[in-house]
């Protein structure tokens, strides 16, 4: 029997980052999958999303596309998972709560981000950096006063198992 406790468990940057990256399996996106969830000062998920398709419109009415004109792509239509965690919210005051977010957000998320009273954004990658619209993302966060910091995992993977016999 053992005596002390586990010390291999992960962090709460690994753990909610971990949950973001589980909403973007629900993305039916075949190019891009990203996830979100929102936390507040006690540690509690008080939203998540992933990028999809509003309610309402069915995911195979749309295009999912990156090139040709844009009603013919999917960027006129998906909602990023930033602003789907927002929306999603559990109804509560989302001012003093950090967003963990697979990649740094677009300059619509960060308008609303802002908007909803988001202090904190911990992303895992900034692939688009140089980018317009995340320069310009870059440049609202840091007037409005919103920390942002890229999340450092001293692990690199979970994996999952809907195997009861492993509970």
């Amino acid at each position: 029997m053992q005596t002390t406790k586990r010390n291999n468990y992960i962090t709460w940057d690994e753990y909610f980052m971990g949950v973001a990256l589980l909403s973007a399996k629900r993305s039916k996106d075949p190019s891009t999958q990203v996830g979100a969830c929102i936390v507040n000062a006690k540690n509690k998920i008080v939203g998540a999303g992933y990028n999809g398709l509003p309610i309402g419109c069915s995911d195979d009415d749309f295009p999912w596309g990156k090139t040709g004109e844009s009603l013919q792509t999917k960027y006129p239509f998906v909602c990023h998972a930033e602003l789907n965690a927002i929306l999603n919210n559990i109804g509560m005051d989302l001012h003093g709560c950090r967003i963990y977010t697979a990649l740094f957000p677009c300059n619509e998320c960060a308008k609303a981000i802002i908007q909803s009273g988001i202090t904190e954004i911990v992303y895992l990658s900034d692939k688009y950096a140089t980018k317009e619209i995340f320069i310009a993302s870059r440049m609202m966060l840091e007037k409005a006063g919103i920390k942002c910091r890229k999340v450092e995992p001293t692990i690199h993977k979970i994996e999952l198992s809907f195997d009861e016999s492993d509970v």
